[in-house]
């Protein structure tokens, strides 16, 4: 598609200026000191000659130089993802080279912006891969070795086909957190929105990981007794899984003999404020920024020893975001770690 260029005549004006006054004083000289010639003449030619150059210059300058700016633009259009044409171009060399360096600037951000999604393709492919290829490689190991003879054996027979059943599961937990996440990123899962009791629902999900708790002995507990329910407006099956998600790290992550505890507070008239705060291990300040990303670990090889899909806290900060509520972390390594959300508050 062609483009439309808003015209300068200002080159071709002043350099035909130029001429024109250079010739008419040479030719003003030389009749001077040769003969005598009418003054109107002078004006005359003056005015011929400076019609003459623009129109030959103007002509010029369209014929040379607009297509070569053409070109440049063209050339743009071609990269740029919206059309560049939608309004009037001007061949005026100082805009030109705004809008070459705005392109360039544009570009190059572009650029870097793939750059670092390319690094995230590559690093989230090996992180799947690594997570998908460690429960697999277990259930076939034990499968090959019954296959070699060791079914033989009731006892080892069983004692493997649990082990090949538990990389299974934990096949099927990665899968079914794939799933998730993917509904969730795509806007396709359906929020059930309902009033219900926060801190009833937090004590359930402590009675659910109680166990895990005592395993390291670490405690459960409120900051206080809150002896008044308070109500949000939430999906209750998908808000108990962010406080699960939230909860169980706090305690794969928690020191023995630490606490883990759930705080409530209003913040504006209809918002709240929960906190699950820990003494645990702590995370760096680098790690911060990633901690939401998909399969990103702060321990690479220890964290893998705990289980999970890797998955829990992007799942965790997309169930939230999709109650366009806000998640927070603030930490201190070695001293613990404090994860917080909003929600609505209802009447």
């Amino acid at each position: 598609m062609r483009i439309d260029f808003k015209k300068t005549y200002k080159f071709a004006g002043i350099t035909a200026a130029l001429i024109t006054v250079f010739l008419t004083l040479v030719m003003g000289v030389f009749f001077y000191y040769y003969q005598d010639i009418p003054f109107v003449f002078l004006i005359g030619f003056a005015i011929l000659c400076y019609l003459i150059t623009f129109f030959l210059i103007q002509y010029r300058v369209e014929n040379f130089i607009y297509k070569r700016v053409q070109k440049i633009y063209d050339d743009i259009s071609l990269l740029e993802s919206s059309p560049i044409g939608r309004s009037q171009i001007t061949t005026d060399m100082g805009t030109l080279i705004k809008e070459v360096e705005r392109f360039a600037k544009n570009k190059k951000l572009e650029i870097e912006a793939l750059k670092i999604r390319e690094n995230y393709r590559k690093e989230f492919i090996g992180n799947i891969s690594h997570e998908l290829k460690t429960p697999l490689f277990t259930v076939q190991g034990y499968i090959l070795t019954l296959l070699d003879g060791a079914m033989k054996d009731k006892a080892v027979r069983k004692k493997y086909l649990q082990r090949a059943s538990k990389g299974v599961e934990r096949l099927t937990y990665i899968i079914n957190d794939l799933e998730m996440i993917t509904k969730l990123e795509v806007g396709d899962l359906n929020l059930n929105k309902k009033r219900f009791n926060i801190i009833e629902l937090t004590q359930n999900v402590f009675d659910l990981i109680e166990m895990k708790a005592i395993r390291k002995n670490i405690t459960l507990t409120f900051d206080k007794d809150y002896s008044k329910g308070i109500y949000v407006k939430a999906d209750k099956e998908r808000i108990q899984q962010v406080l699960s998600n939230l909860l169980v790290n706090s305690v794969k992550y928690g020191k023995t003999g630490g606490t883990t505890e759930v705080s409530i507070e209003d913040l504006i008239k209809n918002k709240v404020l929960i906190r699950v705060t820990d003494n645990g291990e702590g995370i760096e300040k680098e790690h911060i920024p990633r901690l939401f990303e998909r399969f990103y670990r702060v321990d690479k090889s220890g964290s893998r020893k705990e289980g999970g899909s890797g998955l829990g806290l992007s799942i965790v900060k997309h169930i939230v975001e999709a109650h366009n509520e806000k998640i927070y972390v603030e930490s201190q390594f070695g001293v613990g770690s404090e994860f917080s959300f909003t929600l609505e508050k209802a009447e």
